[in-house]
């Protein structure tokens, strides 16, 4: 076993001029640095009085679940033999908010799209579920991730 170390930095920019004297008295923007990386602008959710014009920790939560899922099993086919062309995911997520004002994620819903051109596409189809298991992020979380998987071949 070998442990991977990571990085980032957050800096909060969202200071009107009187910090946090209330709630609604203080940006949510922020930006997200990692070196030798272009920044991210964030900010939370619209509807926790964000911008939406800046990505929010929840649509990064999705993103990084689409990612690993798909770094998995780009992994996964290249060692069963099975050539990937193209892969899209349109990730779905279902965060519940509680009377306290906290909450959790309760599922998130991978929708892989996948076009081959060689390899069985049964076995191209069952090979998302090991790439499932090698996620790193995705066995980091506690809650269902789920997929809806489209195999579809080239000729």
């Amino acid at each position: 076993m070998r442990d991977h170390s990571y990085a980032v930095s957050l800096e909060w920019t969202g200071n009107r001029g009187t910090g946090t004297s209330g709630y609604r008295d203080y940006a949510r923007e922020h930006v997200v640095r990692a070196e030798g990386l272009e920044p991210i602008a964030g900010s939370s959710d619209r509807t926790f009085h964000g911008d939406a014009s800046r990505w929010n920790p929840e649509q990064l939560l999705l993103a990084a679940l689409s990612q690993c899922h798909l770094l998995s099993y780009l992994h996964v086919a290249a060692n069963h033999g099975v050539i990937v062309e193209t892969y899209v995911d349109d990730a779905v997520g279902t965060m519940r908010t509680d009377a306290s004002g906290g909450g959790r994620f309760t599922e998130v819903t991978l929708r892989p799209r996948v076009t081959i051109s060689a390899g069985n596409p049964e076995t191209a189809t069952a090979l998302h579920e090991e790439a499932a298991a090698k996620c790193f992020i995705a066995a980091s979380v506690n809650f269902p991730v789920k997929h809806e998987v489209v195999t579809t071949t080239v000729g």
